[in-house]
C-alpha cells in the first residue's frame, strides 16, 4: 500500500507569521480576528504569532517573504480584501498579491497561505469575513496548520 501523508490542524509548538492589509481594514480586521482565534483555539501560543500590518494587498508578499525566511516561523498567513472598482486596478493588485504570495512559498519551502479576498462587492467581502459564520481568515489558519503538519511528514 502507498504511504499516505495528511496534515492535521494542530498548533502546539507552531510559530506563525500573519501579514494583513490595512486597506479595507474594516474587512481585514474581521479576517485577522477569525484567524487569530482559530490559531489559538488549535493550540498556537499567542506569543508565537507575529502580526504585521502592511498598507495594501500588493505589499503583502515582501513582508511575507521576510517572515518566511525567519528560522522561528513555520508558516505565514496572508490576509486582505481587494474589492473590484471601476478600473483595472483591482486586477493588477489581486494578481500581484496572488503571484507574489505563491512565489514566497516556493522560494522558502514554507506554507504561505493566500487569504486575500477578491470580491466584486463589499457585501461579498462581509459575507466571507463573518465573525461567527463563514470567515476566510479562520480557513486560512486551518490551511496553514495543516500544511505545516503535512510538510513535516513529507
Amino acid at each position: 500500500m502507498a504511504k499516505i501523508y495528511e496534515g492535521k490542524s494542530v498548533g502546539k509548538g507552531v510559530k506563525i507569521g500573519v501579514v494583513a492589509s490595512q486597506f479595507n481594514k474594516f474587512i481585514t480586521q474581521r479576517l485577522v480576528d477569525g484567524c487569530l482565534k482559530e490559531l489559538q483555539g488549535r493550540g498556537v501560543v499567542k506569543n508565537d504569532i507575529r502580526l504585521a500590518w502592511v498598507p495594501g494587498a500588493y505589499e503583502i508578499p515582501i513582508v511575507a517573504l521576510k517572515l518566511a525566511k525567519k528560522k522561528n516561523v513555520d508558516g505565514v498567513i496572508c490576509l486582505g480584501a481587494v474589492v473590484r472598482g471601476e478600473t483595472m486596478h483591482f486586477d493588477l493588485v489581486a494578481r500581484g498579491a496572488a503571484e507574489g504570495i505563491a512565489q514566497v512559498s516556493l522560494a522558502t519551502g514554507k506554507p504561505v497561505i493566500f487569504g486575500v479576498l477578491t470580491t466584486d462587492t463589499v457585501d461579498q467581502a462581509y459575507k466571507r469575513s463573518e465573525p461567527k459564520g463563514d470567515n476566510k481568515g479562520r480557513d486560512a489558519a486551518l490551511a496553514a496548520l495543516e500544511m505545516i503538519n503535512l510538510l513535516s511528514q513529507v
